[in-house]
């Protein structure tokens, strides 16, 4: 007898859970364009992606942001660093630290990838429409509101 048969809980009722299908989804989805266009995995994708947004950083700061695995953080960074989308500098106050930054090429492939994530996301408000979009940005804002001062090191 499965427990939502006896009133239990019940996992797909979960919101945590629905939120994670739903992240994971649209991730897996747009993770295709930048797999077939740059060979890139999506840990590569959402370093690039914050050194994009935020501008240079440490890999400590893009774990933070990002809620990345500091291995996963590392070895993308390394491969980055190999396809010359970014440059690593030691800090000067602190030389165990290390300041990323996109390099040229990185910036412009940010900006190629940036073109097509306004696409998938043009695509997917058009599927939701514009009200049920609003709601959902609305409710995923109160989300993270709600919980932002709860800090989980990253799995």
């Amino acid at each position: 007898m499965r427990d939502t048969e006896a009133g239990g809980f019940d996992l797909d009722q979960f919101l945590p859970y629905l939120l994670n299908q739903a992240a994971e989804a649209s991730s897996h989805s747009f993770a295709a364009t930048y797999r077939r266009d740059y060979g890139m995995t999506r840990t590569q994708w959402r370093v690039m992606a914050n050194l994009g947004k935020f501008g240079a950083m440490s890999a400590t700061e893009i774990c933070r942001i990002a809620h990345i695995d500091k291995t996963k953080v590392s070895r993308a960074v390394s491969q980055l660093e190999s396809s010359g989308y970014l440059t690593r500098e030691k800090v000067a106050e602190d030389r165990r630290r290390e300041r990323l930054a996109l390099t040229e090429a990185g910036r412009a492939v940010f900006a190629r990838l940036g073109a097509q994530a306004l696409a998938f996301q043009a695509e997917l408000a058009q599927g939701l429409g514009a009200e049920r979009l609003a709601a959902l940005e609305a409710a995923l804002r109160a989300v993270i509101a709600l919980h932002r001062d709860t800090q989980v090191e990253p799995e």
